[in-house]
């Protein structure tokens, strides 16, 4: 028999990740916490919210409720990193003790400064696989040809997690780098903003890639300081992820960036758009502190976005600092 597989969060990420993995799965759990979400997918075979062109495996059973959980092998949550904790109240009495939990969201929770992986030990008492890499969620749906790291403290639930998500397109790299692959995810972000600020500055591309690549190398020493591996940085998940977060136009945190480059201040509570870069940068700027590590790109992007600094004159600070 194959294995059964749950997805927690019927949006971009988790339909996505719902149509990869029922190649490889007897079926999957495809939970939406609207139920209108479930009827439309059950009435039409389309998530019309978010792929109103893809027709959805017919092995994806969309759900409200967490009845099934408990006959899964693996349950993926696909939710943003502000709401995990929720999910994982929710779930606590579902999952069961086998069961192998993989954790896709990119995030630093804030005030607490704990990773996601942190959050789910919190709960349920043992690492889940994290999944991170240069992934638009829009892309693995469609099949095109994609490849992300797997990590976890928990070196057996790797190849099950491998297995029910390779496919001919689809790879699945394994690293034994948690930390650093976490946070690679969480600095991405920060990357794109800078790169974004510059951007929307109209900066010339000579200067934009020397910010890109001091924020690279950066990422290297903070990732280190906080008990990753540098080399991590160069895998998929690190130098692959940044460059495709900071440069893409379809990146939420560079769109952020580029906003503030042209000095418009998003109010976000007004405009219901929520970029979870924000709380990455109070959160980063907050352990290179700790950690005593000076980095001249989280620091400029912390005086854009959070000291309200007019974008010229942080960069010329910063500008000041590259050597």
């Amino acid at each position: 028999m194959g294995l059964k597989v749950s997805v927690i969060g019927a949006g971009g990420l988790g339909t996505a990740i719902a149509q990869l993995t029922s190649v490889n799965t007897d079926s999957v759990y495809l939970h939406a916490r609207r139920k209108k979400v479930v009827d439309d997918i059950i009435k039409t075979g389309y998530n019309t919210e978010y792929y109103p062109n893809l027709k959805l495996a017919d092995n994806i059973i969309p759900v409200d409720d967490f009845s099934h959980i408990k006959e899964c092998d693996i349950v993926f949550f696909c939710v943003p990193s502000f709401g995990i904790r929720n999910a994982l109240k929710e779930l606590s009495n579902y999952i069961c003790d086998d069961c192998i939990i993989v954790s896709t969201a990119k995030g630093i929770e804030y005030p607490s400064l704990n990773t996601m992986s942190q959050i789910v030990v919190e709960y349920f008492k043992r690492s889940p696989v994290v999944f991170s890499g240069p992934n638009f969620a829009f892309e693995i749906a469609l099949s095109l040809f994609t490849i992300a790291n797997i990590a976890s403290d928990d070196v057996k639930s790797l190849e099950p997690v491998k297995k029910v998500l390779t496919t001919d397109k689809f790879k699945a790299k394994v690293n034994n780098d948690v930390i650093g692959t976490e946070y690679c995810g969480v600095l991405k972000n920060i990357n794109a903003i800078a790169y974004g600020i510059c951007e929307g500055m109209n900066l010339n591309d000579n200067a934009r890639y020397a910010v890109l690549t001091k924020g690279f190398n950066e990422t290297k020493d903070i990732i280190e300081s906080l008990g990753g591996k540098r080399e991590t940085v160069s895998d998929y998940c690190g130098f692959g992820d940044l460059v495709l977060t900071a440069t893409s136009r379809e990146s939420r945190n560079h769109t952020l960036g580029m906003l503030y480059g042209q000095k418009i201040v998003v109010d976000e509570k007004a405009s219901g758009i929520i970029f979870e870069g924000k709380n990455s940068i109070k959160a980063i700027k907050e352990l290179c502190d700790k950690n005593s590590v000076n980095s001249t790109i989280v620091n400029f992007v912390y005086d854009v976005i959070l000291n309200l600094t007019p974008p010229k004159i942080a960069f010329n600070n910063l500008w000041d600092k590259i050597e």
